[in-house]
């Protein structure tokens, strides 16, 4: 490990930076291995080694950003750390849309459809969610067992489904959007960590399922469009937003495939990840009973057996911090990457054009110099007094910058409100013997997680 002064730039702070190499490396292959086989005690391991970490990736130098003020740093300068890489293949589920454009192109997106994520439109965005839920939830009986992860994807696909296209959804769609969104979804991890792009090209089984998993879900999506088109009927919902977005300067609309790529971002963000954290949220609930009878009591004074609403979350503090741990400990989003445009400084080293630039959410969100005991659950962290004394950048599930998740406020309203009204009723209790395995993918999942239904 070496120690380096930043003097470069004035956008980094003046620091001395530490630097080193993760250990581990293997001829030809370099750390692939590691972050195949396991990549969220690897990518935890890093910081270890330095600020700023050089990782092998086959023949490539690559480069892990362990340092929060490094990691805002590549993401606070998108001329300089761009998107690429993985982003590429991602355009053939998500399209141009904004989780993948660049440039100019991300910029006008942003502003086009950021008035669709002001506070007012996210509360009339979820005024039925926890009505929803409940519907939702009608079904479960005292001593059913459910697998949660498929259980809450089910749910924030039919939330999901309802935010994007009011009521002009049914369920059997619903039921078959969502089907091939987990194909495509879990194809798109399997093509990104394969860079080579060789094995997606030949007619294999799963490609051919993925091919038509992926076709089917746009056309669905299409469509919705097309039909809402037609109508002209504004429902208030996200798709009606995005219909009557506006370029700032020109005026100009988004077209239908503008709109489709957009669609189908929010389906997946609003669905996967935010099914994840669900599930993740429940699982460490039910492993930690005080935790989960001060959420209840929280909950019952709040509402006194009633829905919860948009108004109500301030009232959940408590609750609210049961989600940001969980989402400490287990982020959606738990790595991504950049590549530099041109040569530049990061950490007192000169990083050459083209170089893969990494950063990673579980490694800061599990590094003890930035969260003291990072392997336990403590949702006190985040109440008023402590939340303070975590470094500025610290914590990152949804990214920073300008390509920051546009849809982060509306998830963290839905989480919230999903919580409530689930623990308002029930109580989940993890099936004796079961051990949460996360699973790494496009984002991180839970893995199979029964858990018992317990009326309260």
């Amino acid at each position: 490990m070496g120690t380096v002064t930043s003097t470069k730039g004035s956008a980094q702070p003046e620091h001395s930076w530490t630097t080193g190499t993760a250990p581990g490396s293997v001829p030809l292959l370099g750390h692939t291995l590691a972050l195949w086989r396991r990549p969220l005690e690897f990518l935890a391991s890093l910081p270890a080694h330095g600020d700023l970490v050089e990782v092998r990736l086959g023949p490539s130098r690559a480069y892990l950003a362990c340092h929060p003020e490094l990691v805002r740093h590549v993401l606070l300068n998108p001329r300089v750390f761009d998107k690429g890489g993985v982003f590429d293949k991602a355009r053939q589920l998500l399209g141009n849309s904004l989780s993948v454009s660049r440039g100019e192109d991300h910029r006008t997106q942003r502003r086009m459809i950021q008035p669709a994520f002001h506070t007012p439109k996210i509360a009339d965005y979820t005024a039925a969610v926890a009505d929803d839920t409940r519907a939702a939830i009608g079904s479960w009986e005292p001593g059913r067992t459910l697998d949660l992860g498929d259980t809450m994807h089910a749910l924030l696909m039919r939330v999901a489904a309802r935010t994007l296209f009011s009521t002009g959804i049914d369920e059997a769609t619903i039921d078959e959007a969502r089907h091939c969104l987990r194909i495509v979804s879990h194809g798109i991890y399997k093509r990104t960590m394969a860079p080579l792009g060789i094995m997606e090209k030949l007619p294999t089984p799963g490609n051919r399922r993925y091919d038509r998993a992926n076709a089917r879900l746009r056309r669905i999506v299409d469509e919705m469009i097309r039909d809402r088109r037609r109508s002209g009927a504004d429902l208030g919902d996200l798709l009606s937003t995005l219909l009557r977005a506006e370029h700032p300067e020109t005026g100009e609309g988004l077209d239908d495939g503008e709109v489709l790529d957009q669609v189908v971002t929010f389906l997946v963000a609003g669905s996967e990840t935010t099914a994840s954290t669900l599930a993740f949220v429940f699982h460490l609930l039910g492993a930690h009973p005080e935790v989960e009878k001060r959420v209840h009591a929280e909950i019952d004074e709040a509402l006194g057996g009633r829905s919860p609403t948009f108004e109500d979350l301030p009232s959940l503090e408590y609750t609210r911090g049961v989600i940001t741990e969980s989402l400490r400990l287990y982020p959606p989003s738990w790595m991504a990457m950049r590549v530099t445009a041109a040569e530049t400084d990061l950490g007192g080293r000169t990083i050459p054009a083209g170089t893969m630039i990494l950063y990673s959410a579980q490694a800061l969100h599990h590094n003890p110099e930035l969260f003291p005991d990072p392997e336990r659950f403590d949702p006190e962290r985040w109440l008023p007094d402590r939340a303070k004394e975590v470094p500025r950048g610290a914590l990152l599930p949804f990214g920073a910058g300008s390509h920051k998740c546009i849809g982060d406020v509306l998830a963290l309203t839905e989480t919230a409100l999903i919580v409530a009204t689930i623990a308002g009723r029930w109580r989940l209790r993890p099936v004796p013997g079961t051990t949460l395995r996360p699973e790494p993918k496009a984002t991180l999942e839970p893995g199979p997680l029964p858990m018992v239904c317990e009326p309260r």
